[in-house]
């Protein structure tokens, strides 16, 4: 503590009245001392040990303002007050009272965001008793941005214990705790920002390192996919498996939501559909196995797109199932093309739901272009969606690139679509490519 601190502590203690000057001293002094703390816990602490040289009290508190309902800013009985650092009180008696916002002298000051001066507590109906002894009270609110969160709360044993001056005092004070506990807020969600940074980026390498390294490598077929995420993690998600010499898995799938939890899914759902396809399960037994693990596991509003087929370039033939994903995009050398309008609903939706499995012949020169809604579903400056009508023509002009080509020319064209924004969703392409 200062010199000037210990000096007005030792003359209010001798029963020496401080002017006014000897006030604001010490409220200089008090909020350097404070204004060192990063920490809203301790800067709170520290205040509430000098406060009773700054205005002497026989009880005294300083009350966040604490929301009981997640995302709910109304005043009322959905809020009330955490007692954050309190002096003189009867701990017992302080937190079976349970005032809410608008409740007391207190919780006046915290709704209208008026500071209070009551001389006779006995004579104020706002007054809730929380200490008998109480004959008058002061309460001065905390704003930060035009916003109450908290307050301090000061009383006495004797009546008249406060004037005019020693409001403005708590004011000035009141004020700049509420600068500091802004900064130090501040601090924290930067502080959190950045864990949270470093744990998503960990989080998307070990995501990248679940998707394939490199294309496949299939005789008769030039193919390629690739994962344009919108966030850190993603909810996509393509996968090529090896079952024989010349048949390959390949799978798409699109989870619902983004971010963290949709990775997460996403990791699940890898982990399922390579168990079953290792297993040798039929495409069609694939989904059914997968969807019962994920209806099992996963949220009522959570569900997964996937298709997945079975490519035999031997016998050029793809045995497929889908699961509510997009429909893929078949063209022929020519340019004729069709969207292969086959399949089921979702994963994860109910728990006994059948899977078909689907043939389809591939013909040389054939392309299947196979993708997740984000990229059907990214809008331009209208607001008009790209739409399956736009994928057919540019797939159509970019028909004679090689696969890997055509993936960068049709995610360049979103790009312009969308005026350079890029998707809102993730974005997955597969392109298989008969040569």
């Amino acid at each position: 503590m200062t010199e000037q601190i210990t000096d007005a502590a030792e003359r209010t203690a001798a029963g020496e009245t401080l002017t006014v000057v000897d006030k604001l001293r010490m409220l200089l002094d008090i909020t350097k001392k404070i204004s060192r703390s990063l920490d809203v816990d301790e800067v709170l602490e520290l205040v509430m040990d000098t406060l009773g040289s700054l205005l002497p009290y026989d009880a005294a508190g300083i009350y966040m303002i604490e929301c009981k309902a997640q995302g709910d800013d109304e005043l009322g009985a959905l809020k009330g007050f955490s007692t954050t650092s309190v002096r003189g009180y009867d701990i017992n008696e302080l937190t079976e009272l349970h005032l809410k916002v608008g409740e007391g002298l207190l919780g006046y000051a915290a709704q209208t965001g008026e500071p209070v001066i009551v001389h006779d507590v006995s004579q104020d109906p706002r007054y809730v008793n929380a200490r008998r002894e109480t004959c008058s009270e002061m309460v001065a609110p905390i704003i930060s941005n035009d916003k109450v969160i908290g307050a301090f709360d000061l009383e006495s044993d004797r009546k008249d214990a406060y004037n005019e001056d020693d409001l403005e005092i708590l004011m000035l004070l009141a004020s700049q705790v509420a600068i500091i506990i802004e900064k130090a807020m501040l601090h924290e969600q930067s502080v959190e920002k950045k864990r949270l940074q470093a744990q998503l980026e960990v989080a998307r390498h070990v995501q990248l390192e679940l998707l394939p390294s490199r294309d496949p490598q299939l005789e008769g077929f030039d193919i390629s996919a690739y994962n344009f995420s919108t966030e850190e993690v993603s909810g996509d998600y393509y996968d090529f498996v090896s079952l024989y010499e010349d048949h390959l898995g390949i799978v798409i799938a699109d989870v619902s939501g983004k971010g963290v939890p949709a990775a997460l899914l996403m990791a699940f759902l890898r982990a399922s559909l390579r168990a079953a396809i290792h297993i040798g399960y039929a495409p069609n037994i694939s989904m059914s196995k997968v969807n019962y693990l994920l209806w099992e596991s996963i949220e009522n509003n959570q569900y997964v797109t996937a298709f997945y087929g079975a490519l035999d370039a031997t016998n050029r033939t793809l045995a497929y199932a889908n699961a509510g994903h997009n429909w893929p995009l078949l063209m022929d050398a020519e340019g004729n093309a069709r969207f292969i309008e086959r399949g089921g609903i979702p994963l994860g939706m109910f728990r006994d739901t059948r899977y078909y499995e689907y043939y389809l012949p591939i013909q040389a020169g054939q392309i299947i272009v196979l993708y997740t809604d984000g990229i059907t579903e990214a809008t331009n400056e209208a607001g008009v969606e790209y739409g399956r009508a736009r994928l057919e023509l540019k797939v159509r002009e970019g028909r004679e690139l090689s696969a890997r080509k055509l993936i960068d020319f049709l995610h360049a064209d979103v790009l312009e679509w969308t005026d350079g924004r890029g998707a809102s969703d993730d974005v997955t392409f597969v392109v298989i490519k008969a040569l």
